[in-house]
């Protein structure tokens, strides 16, 4: 199959298998894979940073393939898996490949009229979370700050309450500001600014029309940006508008663009208590840890609206997961393998997975290898540790607080900044101003590694 036919062929799957179709980035991978280009190539061509497109993208879009194509499909064989699908599905009746682009419609536009967004079937509730967001968001003018480290579960929560108000007719954009580059998009207020908003326009699949909009001498960039919203964006449709931003935090170290866009934020959603056009818009607000950033109090879009927290699963919700995953898990093993990783869901969702995938593997053996490089966890941990290395203040902080643990003595306060990252990588969790390891999974890998360089 050829460059076109390809692309097309993987838009007309996961139209049909999960309602939405390729994504720039996504499409850039392909490319990339098709060209046997690494991740790191593929980041340098499209522009996208290499940690966005190789461990949030990439692996989301080979499982979103598997589910589509009912196999396991990775960045070395899904050409040969579409070509079989493609084979399977060839009839006279059928169309091979469905068009995206036939007259002149946008894919996203296509994907959004004609098929809600998926639902995941891996899910485990966490009530009253759901029903708080989803009720929040059907009210004008609403606001949700959603708030967890990284691997918690926020992109499923949003993902889950987006299907929900999509399945209601409302619009819903969501990305994350992973997808910026910092040495572009960053540089400046205006950069950044046309940058969202050209991305606005592509996720609701319209063409960009900025530069009908865009002044920024006369009358500056957030008269330009709230311009382009309030006279092109919100009037395309009578339906409310639901406006996911996930990983927020990202900007916190840039306080040159958050100040300006987050009180741009906040002053947009103060316009729905007097602009009847603004009160279709929604917007929810992702982030990893608490907010530490200095902003006017009537600036801040992180002290009005919905909060909401998500917090590790209980052993009721770690036992609904087993059993999603066919597992016949009795409670002694859950608290045993909670014992190691708490409730933290990433980490259990791995177990299951393997235990599901290999039943000819004990509990008991992947526990006693879960801590070492034979275990399943490795490339989690690894990755951890690498992130630690390249930061000598982060390692200093952790050791500080495994150290203390270990001897059962208090931990002192951190330095805020060190701390934040901490909490956002989702290595430590705070009780009050004591931090601790979030799970004794990180406290007895990285006291051994830790103990073998010092």
């Amino acid at each position: 199959m050829e460059l076109e036919q390809l692309l097309a062929a993987a838009n007309t799957v996961l139209l049909e298998g999960t309602g939405r179709c390729l994504s720039d980035v996504e499409t850039a991978i392909l490319q990339g894979a098709i060209a046997d280009q690494t991740y790191e190539e593929i980041s340098e061509i499209s522009g996208y940073s290499v940690n966005y497109v190789k461990r949030d993208v990439g692996p989301k879009l080979w499982k979103r393939l598997s589910d589509a194509l009912g196999e396991t499909v990775s960045k070395t064989n899904f050409q040969a898996a579409l070509a079989r699908w493609q084979r399977q599905v060839a009839s006279p009746q059928r169309p091979l490949v469905v068009s995206l682009e036939a007259q002149g419609t946008p894919p996203q536009a296509e994907a959004v009229a004609k098929l809600p967004l998926a639902i995941p079937e891996i899910y485990v509730e966490r009530p009253p979370i759901e029903e708080i967001c989803c009720e929040t968001l059907r009210q004008p003018g609403a606001l949700v700050r959603i708030k967890a480290p990284h691997l918690m579960g926020k992109t499923l929560l949003i993902t889950r309450v987006l299907a929900q108000v999509a399945q209601e007719r409302y619009r819903t954009i969501s990305f994350s500001f992973e997808m910026a580059d910092r040495q572009t998009h960053f540089t400046s207020i205006n950069r950044f600014m046309r940058w969202f908003c050209t991305n606005l326009s592509r996720e609701l699949g319209l063409p960009s029309q900025l530069d009908q909009y865009w002044d920024e001498e006369q009358v500056g960039v957030k008269i330009s940006s709230t311009t382009y919203l309030e006279e092109y964006l919100l009037p395309q449709a009578d339906t409310p508008l639901v406006l996911c931003l996930d990983n927020v935090d990202v900007l916190f170290p840039y306080p040159e663009i958050y100040e300006d866009f987050f009180g741009l934020l906040r002053s947009w959603h103060e316009k729905a208590k007097s602009r009847p056009l603004w009160r279709r818009l929604r917007l929810v607000l992702a982030h990893a840890t608490d907010v530490y950033i200095r902003l006017h109090i009537n600036q801040s879009p992180f002290n009005v609206g919905v909060p909401v927290e998500l917090s590790e699963f209980t052993e009721a919700q770690a036992q609904t997961l087993a059993q999603q995953h066919g597992l016949p898990f009795p409670v002694a093993s859950a608290k045993s393998l909670m014992e190691l990783v708490g409730g933290h869901p990433y980490l259990l969702e791995q177990a299951f997975s393997y235990l599901k995938s290999h039943p000819e593997v004990s509990l008991k053996d992947l526990l006693a290898a879960a801590p070492t490089e034979a275990g399943i966890f490795s490339h989690h941990l690894r990755e951890h540790w690498l992130t630690l290395q390249s930061h000598p203040e982060l390692m200093a902080a952790f050791r500080t607080v495994l150290d203390r643990v270990a001897l059962n003595e208090a931990v002192p306060q951190l330095e805020p900044t060190a701390a934040y990252q901490l909490q956002r990588m989702g290595l430590v969790k705070f009780c009050g101003n004591q931090a601790k390891p979030r799970c004794s999974l990180y406290q007895q890998y990285f006291s051994r590694y830790m103990s073998a360089v010092s």
